[in-house]
């Protein structure tokens, strides 16, 4: 994987770029002015950010793997030591699909009743591969998303979901909390 460089990623026109990240030069960045960037930041090839009107905004310790979109006019947020496995799509709007409508981004918009909303990965949230994120949707500290979900409601905090939709399975451990302080310990 071949990353952009320091100066390159300065020259894009990112709102807010911190230290230590790496895009790699196949993602496709929509908009720069509209993402914010923390530390440590890691976005994979192929990788789609689409920042529509309210905008992206990543925190520090974020992994952005493979074939993930983030997209649509709500903002979208992931906050620290949050993830995204391979292809995740991350939607802040959505077409209305009752056929009242006309859907898609070619028809002017008095003849689509396209939604949107925030959408929030807080602190240590994990989205398994291939899982789809519906406008709206916050997934609380430490919850974790199984592959292939359908994410059409928000997770509550240190909880297993899996499925579409997705419903919760179990639990989540709590031990991460402490390796996180030992790490920022060090750092």
């Amino acid at each position: 994987m071949s990353f952009y460089t320091t100066d390159e990623l300065l020259e894009i026109g990112f709102a807010k770029i911190g230290s230590d990240v790496k895009i790699s030069r196949n993602a496709s960045i929509y908009n720069p002015s509209g993402i914010s960037l923390g530390s440590h930041v890691r976005i994979d090839d192929f990788c789609v950010l689409s920042a529509g009107f309210s905008g992206i905004e990543i925190g520090n310790y974020v992994h952005i793997a493979v074939f993930c979109s983030l997209m649509g006019q709500g903002k979208i947020t992931l906050k620290d030591f949050s993830g995204l496995s391979s292809r995740v799509s991350i939607y802040s709007s959505n077409d209305d699909y009752s056929g009242e409508w006309l859907t898609n981004p070619t028809v002017p918009a008095a003849y689509t009743n396209v939604t949107h909303a925030d959408v929030t990965l807080e602190r240590h949230a994990v989205i398994g591969a291939g899982t789809v994120i519906l406008p709206g949707v916050i997934i609380e500290e430490g919850a974790a998303v199984g592959s292939l979900s359908l994410v059409n409601k928000s997770c509550n905090a240190f909880t297993i979901y899996q499925g579409a939709p997705a419903r919760r399975i179990k639990d989540r451990h709590q031990n991460l909390l402490l390796l996180e302080k030992q790490l920022l310990a060090i750092v």
